[in-house]
Formats: C-alpha cells, structure tokens, sequence
C-alpha cells in the first residue's frame, strides 16, 4: 500500500497562494545564531578505554554520539561513527 500521492479530499494549496496573502518571512540567521547557547550542554561519559558518549541538545533536539577514539602521536582522534 503506498502512501505517496496526492490526498484525496484536500484542498489545493495552488490556490491557497493565489490569495493576495504573502508567505511569511522566514526568521534571520542572527536569530538562530542567538540560541546556539544550547551547545554549551554537552555530556560526555568514558565507556572504555577508547570508546565515549556524548549526549547534546542541538537545533531542538537530543543528540547522542557513540565514538571509539585511537592515539597516534600522543593525540587522541576520533574514529568513524
């Protein structure tokens, strides 16, 4: 059963547009830059030796990366996701 497609009973948006009402505007990029705040909240928990979780608020929602990390040269660099 595929789900794509047109809706059967709706209204046309075409015809919604031709109005006279303009879209809104979308909101700028300084606003949104204003709530990267939220990048500050980032938890970071060792599961082994080379292996962490990091769990972070970004753009709404919650994030969790789970990534093995390898030394070379005395750094320690992230590997593949």
């Amino acid at each position: 059963m595929s789900f794509r497609g047109k809706r059967k009973g709706g209204t046309d948006h075409a015809s919604d547009e031709t109005d006279g009402h303009a879209p809104p505007n979308k909101a700028s990029k300084i606003s949104a830059a204003d709530d990267s705040d939220d990048s500050d909240d980032i938890v970071v928990c060792e599961i082994s030796k080379n292996r962490r979780v990091s769990v972070r608020n970004w753009n709404g929602r919650i994030w969790v990366d789970i990534r093995e990390f390898y030394v070379r040269d005395g750094k320690q660099l992230p590997g593949k996701k």
